[in-house]
């Protein structure tokens, strides 16, 4: 008889998902259990994966993203256990979760629901273990960060329960959808999952529903997981705002009847107003905070090196600047600084110092090749350029260094190579190696700490597994990969939550061909592996295209009564230029035998006139050809790639 159905739903997270299983296939039961996959039409190849390496796994393949509920409702209605574990596929188990989590429903018959302790990838505790109603108060407290400052206060900690401590087993009003274990016979009772939420809200109401058929939920701390990706969604974005606040008037206008019903809903649509209003704002000064901060530290400057220059260094020629030197001349300067750094990539999530520096000497450069076109009425001192190149420098570099010190992690202004240790025998941790630079991410590798007791006396070794925190605090390492084949994920677990807090962790499965990991919830899942990563979709990397079409395409319109001797449809291809001159196409997209698998997985792209296999010459058939290139063009893209194809295939620009 099989006593427990595992129930995941995926969603294009193939590596994730494979740890999932794993680790639940490494479990030790002493009761049979089934695992149903529901696959929401995943395009990372998901399926295929399930298919050749887990038989055992029953896949139910959909032909469309149905959402969390309705993904769990289609298996729940083929399982077959006493007890439903919704799990979410990024997740990892210890050996022991499952067999624990069954013994302590089995022994207390009025548990409708059972959640775990959470962690994410730096080991530290997910609030989301344990949850109360969302009620408008609540929210209001959560929202206002009365919850942060009074986290012990049972009147502001109502949202997470934070006044409930997190290592012991307790009665819990909301439990978790990423690890959810529900009496099965409770579920006939009150029905599946509501349908009508489609990501957030589902867990809350279904746990609604298990109390008010007078079963309790419970929080059980006696085992922990792992949950890479915690609520990915950033906490500030407004998508986030609109689909959770949504879900929750669903859950408020579905359970709150009466007069204040109408009253309580309108609170909160109040709310969600004015979270999004504030999220904008947000959004906005976070994206001109850099610039704005060297605009005004960059007048100063100019103006401090003005009154430098006229008090000090032509004293004697009493020199006096005119107010154009501050009405035009410091504006354009700072404006080209500013637009330097800009699309050197010095704004960028991951700016690094070497970036602002580039940004600015190019602006130099441009400003001082402007200078020499200015009329003599605005030609004040070339001197005066050079000082204020170095003020930029100079403030720039300790505005940066105050902030990252603040965070506390100046270095990170200069590099962004990580010290790394691994836990593992010597052949597992050099894969690890191997991997990490076949996918050109530089590590300061530290060493390997042992794993295995045979090989306790290699002097490679830094040292044994039982003193990996003494190893840690000493080194100070920035990420620890774990190698799972000699290693148990309850002391991989074990090791996450005792060294948590600053230090990234991932691991690199027995059999995968990635590393996996994250390095809090707030940070999409984390998957280092040969075949994913775009450069296109980087920052740079779609700057860097939009620059070129802009430039390329304004060169091409100018000198056009030349190049129309070179191109075939001449109307067309004037029309094509000018749409990739406001952004409408691009010089190159995706080949369009692509535009047609509504599965693809590839980054989305402008669509171009010219394509990737136009710089192939191969007999392979079309669309493979297409598809490789698209791929290849999209993982390992750089300017040049562009410029190759439209040099060599100048003639097609009017298609």
């Amino acid at each position: 008889m099989i006593k427990l159905s595992i129930i995941i739903v995926n969603y294009n997270v193939k590596h994730f998902l494979e740890q999932a299983l794993n680790s639940i296939f490494q479990s030790n039961t002493s009761f049979e259990y089934e695992v149903l996959v529901v696959d929401n039409y995943s395009a990372d190849g998901s399926v295929e994966m399930l298919i050749a390496n887990l038989p055992q796994v029953k896949v139910f393949a959909e032909k469309q993203n149905h959402g969390f509920s309705k993904g769990n409702n289609i298996a729940i209605k083929k399982s077959k256990g006493e007890f439903v574990l919704l799990l979410n596929p990024d997740t990892v188990l210890e050996e022991d979760t499952l067999e624990k989590v069954v013994e302590f429903m089995d022994k207390h018959k009025d548990v409708g629901g059972l959640g775990v302790k959470m962690m994410d990838g730096s080991g530290k505790f997910l609030p989301e273990s344990k949850r109360g109603f969302p009620t408008p108060m609540a929210a209001f407290y959560k929202m206002s960060g009365l919850a942060s400052l009074f986290p012990g206060s049972k009147k502001f900690g109502q949202y997470h329960l934070t006044y409930l401590d997190k290592n012991q087993t307790q009665e819990v009003d909301v439990l978790s959808g990423a690890f959810m274990l529900l009496r099965k016979s409770v579920l006939d009772n009150i029905g599946l999952l509501d349908e009508t939420f489609f990501m957030y809200g589902e867990d809350i109401d279904l746990s609604y529903r298990i109390k008010k058929e007078g079963f309790k939920n419970f929080y059980f701390a006696d085992t922990k997981i792992i949950h890479f990706k915690g609520e990915s969604t950033k906490k500030g974005s407004l998508n986030y705002v609109r689909v959770f606040y949504q879900a929750m008037i669903i859950f408020l206008e579905k359970h709150y009847s009466g007069p204040q019903q109408k009253a309580i809903v309108l609170g909160i649509k109040v709310a969600i107003y004015l979270r999004a209003a504030l999220s904008i704002i947000q959004n906005f000064v976070k994206t001109i905070a850099w610039p704005l901060i060297d605009i005004i530290t960059f007048f100063i400057g100019m103006v401090l090196i003005k009154e430098f220059w006229e008090n000090v260094v032509k004293i004697n020629e009493k020199t006096s600047y005119p107010k154009e030197f501050f009405f035009v001349n410091v504006p354009l300067y700072i404006t080209i600084w500013v637009i330097g750094i800009f699309f050197s990539g010095g704004y960028d999530k991951n700016y690094k110092y070497l970036k602002i520096i580039r940004g600015l000497s190019i602006g130099t450069l441009i400003i001082a090749a402007i200078y020499g076109f200015l009329s003599m009425k605005y030609r004040f001192s070339r001197g005066m350029i050079v000082t204020g190149f170095v003020w930029a420098a100079t403030i720039t570099l300790c505005s940066r260094l105050f902030f990252l010190f603040i965070k506390g992690n100046p270095k990170s202004l200069f590099t962004d190579i990580k010290k790394m240790l691994i836990v593992g025998d010597k052949t597992d941790a050099m894969k690890v190696v191997q991997l990490l630079q076949k996918v050109g991410i530089k590590k300061s590798y530290l060493g390997f700490v042992c794993n295995k007791k045979e090989d306790e006396k290699e002097e490679e070794y830094l040292g044994k597994l039982d003193n990996l925190k003494n190893i840690a605090d000493l080194l100070k390492p920035d990420e620890i990969i774990f190698c799972s084949k000699h290693l148990s994920n309850n002391k991989i677990i074990g090791f996450m939550s005792d060294l948590g807090g600053s230090i990234e962790f991932k691991i690199a499965p027995e059999e995968g061909a990635g590393i996996i990991g994250s390095h809090s919830k707030n940070s999409s899942g984390d998957l280092i592996t040969i075949d994913v990563g775009f450069k296109i979709n980087s920052s740079s990397g779609k700057r860097n295209k939009r620059i070129f079409d802009a430039a390329l395409s304004l060169l091409f319109i100018i000198l056009f009564p030349i190049i129309l001797f070179f191109i075939q449809n001449k109307k067309k291809s004037l029309i094509n230029l000018f749409h990739i001159f406001i952004g409408k196409k691009s010089f190159v997209g995706y080949s369009d035998e692509n535009n047609l698998d509504k599965k693809s997985i590839l980054p989305k792209i402008k669509p171009g006139i010219l394509f990737p296999k136009d710089s192939l010459d191969n007999k392979m058939p079309e669309m493979e050809i297409a598809q490789r290139a698209n791929f290849i063009y999209a993982k390992e893209y750089q300017v040049f790639s562009d410029l190759n194809i439209v040099f060599r295939n100048i003639g097609k620009l009017g298609r």
